[in-house]
């Protein structure tokens, strides 16, 4: 009885896996946001396997029908990960760019957002309200309104 040739099937599963974990890297750590270092070493990992698979494929002695199913399942990985990188490196660059976006200087419009306790926090509020000292040796010092807020937006976080 031959060997069943595990590589092939597990480089396949393997890239169907680096396809669909993209998402889950980019929600779950901002260091994947940029670019998907994380999916693209899944996707390596998976050429590897298909690689000793369908090198076990074609080894003499193998049934006709894993030499049909090897690269079947080859090409189709190669098509996933041809998807991923249209998707991922190509399409991406043709979302539209923000245009009602303020620029970096720019002074943002008021708007009101939940804080951490589920507080409505407008803009307008965090620019007149006085700041609080926060040593108990500069209570002699009159609190004053800030100058300038600065706001940071995590992008894609959701």
């Amino acid at each position: 009885m031959k060997k069943f040739n595990w590589p092939i099937w597990a480089g396949f599963l393997l890239t169907v896996v680096a396809f669909l974990s993209y998402p889950f890297f980019f929600i779950n750590w901002p260091v994947t946001r940029d670019f998907p270092w994380a999916s693209l070493l899944i996707f390596a990992a998976a050429a590897f396997l298909l690689f000793v698979g369908l090198r076990r494929a074609f080894k003499p002695g193998r049934r006709l029908i894993s030499k049909i199913v090897a690269p079947v399942m080859a090409a189709l990985s190669v098509l996933i990960l041809a998807l991923f990188i249209f998707i991922s490196f190509i399409e991406s660059r043709r979302l539209p760019a923000s245009q009602g976006a303020p620029s970096v200087g720019q002074k943002a419009p008021d708007f009101t957002l939940a804080d951490t306790d589920n507080k409505p926090v407008s803009l307008s509020e965090l620019l007149t309200k006085p700041i609080e000292p926060l040593r108990p040796a500069m209570v002699a010092e009159k609190p004053r309104a800030p100058k300038a807020v600065l706001l940071i937006f995590y992008r894609g976080y959701w």
